[in-house]
């Protein structure tokens, strides 16, 4: 099937849109509950992802792991990695509901078996059973999307997606913070699955309705083994790496090259074909969505140590000068949502990527002191309101450009392609920072001003706008000819 012929195929309303539905938006009367049960879903992904961060350290300390600390979050990361490129096979074959509800039963069972551990291990087990749901759900939520809402609704929820993120990553770490002062660590974990309950009451029976397997008998395929296979190595891969940056001696070089050797085949097996050189189309959007990620993620780890070790800030009003940023990326993602900028989508992204790259390369100015430190904010929040474009709009443009039966396996790649690359560029940046007299990240935040080194945050920054201007070319690419 042909890129044509997959957007007219993922153009057809539902049967039971109706002519309200056709007319209406994503809250008209046949998509309201739909709309409403999935952004929920999003919604308490997005709360557990800034609230867990917050209460993370003081589990480690009262489990007596901190020695094991970093392994709570490569758990999740390296088995959602492994969960989404399940999703995609399996809602491909059968429709998303099965993945959808297995992952959000799966992200339940492991934030109950992490908030009721006894030791360290069984609680970063827990956080491995929450990874592999989150990683089912995530990609079964994309593949919801292409089947139950014609294309011209789907910048819209796109940007619902994105809204949904905006409160969890304000107020999550204040509520989450308080939980853990006033009633303990346990309760962020054991409270967030009962409030999976409302979302799926509302959302379930339209998912069965409007988003059911292949149409024919003949398009149910078996699992691709093959592919299976490459997910097993892409997370077997990135579990030896993090494990190798983690320990830093000679022996650690022994994980790291045979995690490479298991990383880079499964990467380019299960990526678009063409996506390492930025083949127009499909792999350009895969690889965009990466670059972009991975860029602004490995710049933002660094905002807040930099404002705390050279202009003496506090911890928390470090977190706030980066909290409003929230706003304008529902911004951004808004503005693409809106039927008139369909014709410019490109030229969206490409100005995404510019005020990407422009405000990582002014969050640095802040090193000297007669600049003032609101220049954080306002920069962050021109490079937020530019992820908002670019990151809503890949989305839909790789529902676009796949085919019906291809949803699940093209949705998992953008999400292999965001998590990978944040994971390398970040290790990258680090590598960086170390090199120039930064140390490690635990000496830094501890290290006075006066201590610390300027020139080790320039060479995180800096180069990580230079990425973002790659992002910028890759855009030109996203279209097919």
């Amino acid at each position: 099937m042909t890129a044509s012929e997959a957007r007219d195929a993922t153009t057809v309303p539902s049967e039971a849109e109706g002519p309200e539905g056709a007319r209406g938006g994503v809250l008209s009367r046949p998509y309201r509950a739909l709309s409403i049960g999935i952004v929920f879903v999003e919604l308490l992904i997005a709360f557990e992802a800034t609230a867990v961060g917050t209460a993370m350290p003081v589990a480690a300390r009262e489990l007596d792991g901190v020695s094991a600390y970093a392994f709570a979050f490569s758990a999740y990361f390296t088995t959602s990695l492994f969960g989404m490129v399940l999703a995609g096979q399996w809602a491909d074959r059968d429709g998303p509901l099965a993945s959808l509800t297995t992952g959000i039963g799966a992200f339940a069972a492991g934030l109950l078996l992490s908030g009721t551990a006894g030791s360290m291990w069984v609680f970063i087990l827990g956080r491995a059973v929450q990874g592999l749901g989150g990683g089912l759900v995530v990609v079964a939520l994309y593949v919801v999307v292409a089947r139950a809402y014609p294309e011209r609704l789907r910048p819209a929820i796109m940007a619902a997606f994105a809204a949904g993120w905006v409160v969890p990553s304000v107020v999550g770490p204040l509520i989450a913070g308080a939980v853990t002062e006033h009633l303990g660590w346990r309760w962020v974990f054991t409270g967030i699955p009962v409030l999976v309950v409302l979302p799926l009451a509302l959302a379930l029976p339209q998912i069965r309705r409007r988003t059911s397997g292949p149409r024919e008998a003949a398009d149910r395929a078996p699992l691709d083994r093959r592919r299976i296979r490459l997910a097993l190595g892409i997370s077997l891969g990135a579990a030896l790496l993090q494990y190798a940056a983690q320990e830093l001696d000679w022996l650690s070089l022994v994980p790291a090259l045979a995690g490479a050797a298991l990383l880079v085949p499964a990467v380019l097996g299960l990526l678009p074909r063409g996506t390492y050189r930025a083949a127009r189309g499909l792999p350009s959007v895969v690889l965009l969505r990466g670059v972009a990620a991975g860029a602004f993620i490995a710049a933002e780890s660094f905002v807040p140590l930099m404002l705390v070790t050279q202009r003496g800030l506090s911890p928390t009003l470090a977190g706030f000068s980066l909290a409003a940023a929230g706003g304008t990326w529902a911004l951004g993602s808004y503005v693409q949502s809106r039927p008139r900028t369909e014709p410019y989508r490109a030229r969206l992204m490409f100005l995404g990527m510019v005020l990407l790259a422009a405000a990582i390369a002014t969050v640095p100015s802040v090193l000297i002191h007669a600049v003032p430190v609101w220049t954080v904010a306002v920069a962050w929040g021109f490079g937020c309101f530019g992820m908002g474009l670019v990151t809503a709009s890949t989305s839909v443009l790789l529902l676009r450009l796949s085919a019906p039966e291809e949803t699940g396996a093209n949705s998992a790649a953008l999400q292999i392609s965001d998590g990978l690359s944040n994971v390398l560029l970040l290790a990258v940046g680090g590598a960086a920072f170390a090199a120039l007299g930064g140390g490690t990240v635990a000496d830094a935040a501890t290290a006075s001003a006066d201590g610390s080194h300027p020139a080790a945050f320039a060479a995180v920054f800096l180069p990580m706008a230079g990425v973002a201007l790659v992002g910028a070319w890759v855009t030109t690419r996203v279209r097919e000819r």
